[in-house]
């Protein structure tokens, strides 16, 4: 029996199957564990099951004599030094594919919400500041028949692009920075959709906005270090584009009085990509299946390394 801390309580039945079959310690609070508190619940562990919130770097690895498996509760790994986990011979998995479809409807929710100023219009009704119609006021951008650009291609990207054609939007997408260039250039909406990577940070700068129309949104549903966040402000501020929506950002969460919070026409969700039950449900079984997998020492059913 191998010993198992996970740092977050997952949904549905999923760790119930690795408790019957290995001893298992859950982080129960609501804030992630301090880096102290990682190491002191991990030192002993056979099997990390982690999120996005928890940085597992060398010095942690390090720290952890007996781990065979790391399993993240992710798509994505940048929260991992991989390189040092695999010296280790410590496999590592993730939680591809499932969570697509959950991101690209959040996708096109921020898209539509952002293009109809759904937050100036319903604060406009708590607020009581709503007369009987008013035929020049909460003017949106029409989504019917505009110009897609979706930055990274892959699943999510497909998603999303697969749910524009139902708007009739025409579609384009960029891989190289030649190719973003015109993308920002030509887009009424533009979404991000790459791995966070040294080459992607702050893809999106003052530079790449200011390349974009005066008309345009921009939408990230991928990692907040994608976008430079400071520029983004002083974009909305100036009218270099007409509004942004972003499920995530840099840091997460960012605290109450962070200056981009102050930026006109921003929407920003706290990170609910994947946040439907099905979804949420479907990870925790790819994870734990990830670690028996590697506990037992057989090749992960989805391995980053």
């Amino acid at each position: 029996m191998a010993r198992c801390f996970v740092t977050r309580r997952l949904p549905g039945p999923a760790l119930g199957r690795l408790a019957e079959v290995h001893e298992v310690e859950v982080w129960e609070q609501r804030l992630p564990p301090t880096p102290s508190e990682l190491v002191r619940h991990a030192a002993d562990a056979d099997g990390l099951l982690t999120l996005l919130t928890d940085r597992i770097d060398a010095a942690l690895i390090d720290a952890c004599p007996q781990l065979k498996t790391i399993s993240n509760y992710a798509v994505g790994f940048d929260n991992i030094d991989l390189e040092a986990a695999t010296r280790r011979g410590i496999t590592v998995g993730n939680t591809p594919d499932v969570l697509t479809d959950a991101t690209a409807d959040l996708t096109f929710v921020l898209l539509l919400a952002a293009a109809r100023k759904l937050p100036e219009a319903t604060r406009a009704v708590t607020d009581g500041d709503w007369v009987p119609w008013e035929p020049a006021r909460h003017l949106g951008t029409e989504v019917r028949g505009a110009t897609l650009g979706i930055v990274g291609l892959g699943r999510i990207g497909k998603a999303v692009a697969q749910r524009a054609d139902g708007f009739d939007m025409r579609v384009v997408s960029a891989r190289s920075s030649d190719q973003i260039d015109g993308l920002l250039r030509e887009s009424d909406f533009v979404s991000l959709h790459v791995p966070l990577t040294p080459v992607t940070h702050h893809l999106i700068d003052a530079d790449a906005l200011a390349k974009m129309r005066p008309t345009a949104i921009l939408i990230n549903t991928a990692r907040g270090p994608i976008v430079d966040q400071v520029a983004l402000k002083a974009a909305l501020e100036q009218g270099t584009i007409a509004g942004a929506a972003l499920d995530v950002t840099d840091p997460e969460p960012l605290p109450p009085d962070d200056p981009l919070l102050s930026a006109p026409n921003l929407i920003v969700t706290p990170h609910i990509g994947s946040a439907t039950r099905a979804t949420r449900e479907r990870m925790a079984d790819i994870a734990v299946d990830n670690l028996l997998a590697g506990l037992e020492g057989r090749p992960l059913p989805h391995q980053a390394n």
